[in-house]
């Protein structure tokens, strides 16, 4: 069946990402090409699921729940996966030879060896019946990587046209190519610490940035975030839940300010964050969710005289879940689809665990 599908010239993919903001399970089916060592894709569909309440609530809940309880929501979760893969399939008519699923992440720490996307990919690919490939990150951590960011080997092959790649979900996370290696990192929290302030207004997300422009930057709450010490590491470097609730979280709710300027400094801090690593010149694709606060965006090119481009909306969305596709693709065909250069792992990898329906 492996041998099968990897001989084919164009391999037709379903990626699925759930990232840590929690907006819902992104699903996209897309072609793949390989011709003369060349890579293009053709997306041909794509979707969000949001999370009902119950889902949110299990996800975000999921690092504090005891072992038996984890496993039991990874076949759940998994479970849910491949039913919503299911149906995706029926409705769009698009004869999938494999899916790539991310899973969603509950543990991630590289410095002590371990990462966990939980849903599992047997009971993925049992309920679909398609070859499936997950856990993309434990390889590299396994080689001493961060297993982060994983994008850029998109970046590199599907996206070249642009100096700078930047991705706006939980975090943002930023690649490009120095001296003919890529380079990325994930630059700073963006989503995993604008949506909580916005709830606290009663709104998912704050919507362009209409509740930050309210607020006044607060200069010793910005200094003293911009004083993180991650910011003074050089890359490889990757964030996640574990150093907002350890570093980022404590710092904001030292300030007795109110939430507008709260936001509106977390606003300033991302903008900086993410434009001091750019050279002012060239063109930079951003995509995810934090493509569409034009707040967000304002402030950034307001400190950059690198082009900032906005794609089409398919794209802002759905990039990532191309990406974990093509990684499928990659991992199948036995090529690289991790760069050591990013994640600092020792080597360059083929990562992803492989099902058989």
């Amino acid at each position: 069946m492996i041998s099968s599908v990897k001989s084919k010239e164009t391999i037709k993919a379903i990626g699925m990402m759930s990232g840590t903001s929690l907006d819902g399970l992104d699903i996209a089916a897309v072609e793949f090409t390989e011709h003369d060592k060349k890579w293009s894709y053709k997306l041909h569909e794509a979707t969000t699921i949001s999370y009902n309440s119950k889902w949110k609530n299990q996800l975000e809940s999921a690092h504090k729940l005891s072992g038996i309880d984890l496993t039991a929501l990874n076949a759940e979760y998994g479970t849910y996966l491949g039913e919503q893969a299911a149906v995706f399939i029926q409705e769009s008519k698009f004869a999938a030879d494999i899916i790539a699923s991310h899973g969603h992440t509950v543990f991630h720490q590289p410095e002590n060896g371990f990462t966990l996307q939980t849903g599992s990919g047997a009971h993925l690919a049992a309920i679909t019946n398609c070859l499936t490939v997950c856990d993309f990150r434990t390889g590299d951590v396994a080689m001493g990587g961060q297993g982060a960011p994983l994008v850029p080997i998109g970046d590199r092959l599907l996206f070249s046209e642009f100096d700078y790649c930047l991705n706006l979900g939980g975090f943002a996370n930023i690649s490009y190519e120095e001296n003919g290696t890529r380079l990325a990192f994930d630059n700073c929290p963006v989503n995993i610490v604008l949506n909580p302030l916005a709830e606290n207004f009663g709104k998912p997300f704050d919507k362009n940035g209409e509740l930050g422009r309210q607020g006044k930057v607060n200069p010793n709450l910005l200094k003293k975030l911009n004083a993180l010490s991650y910011y003074q590491k050089q890359a490889p470097k990757s964030l996640g839940r574990e150093w907002i609730e350890s570093e980022f979280l404590p710092l904001l709710n030292d300030f007795n300010i109110n939430e507008y300027d709260k936001m509106r400094t977390i606003y300033e801090h991302i903008a900086i964050q993410i434009t001091k690593d750019l050279s002012g010149n060239g063109k930079m694709l951003v995509t995810g969710g934090g493509a569409f606060n034009s707040f967000l965006i304002e402030r950034m090119q307001a400190l950059t005289s690198t082009q900032i481009i906005l794609p089409d909306a398919d794209l802002i969305n759905f990039k990532e879940a191309i990406v974990f596709a093509f990684m499928g693709v990659l991992r199948l065909k036995e090529q690289i689809n991790c760069l050591a250069s990013v994640t600092g792992a020792r080597k360059d990898s083929c990562g992803g665990v492989i099902f058989l329906p």
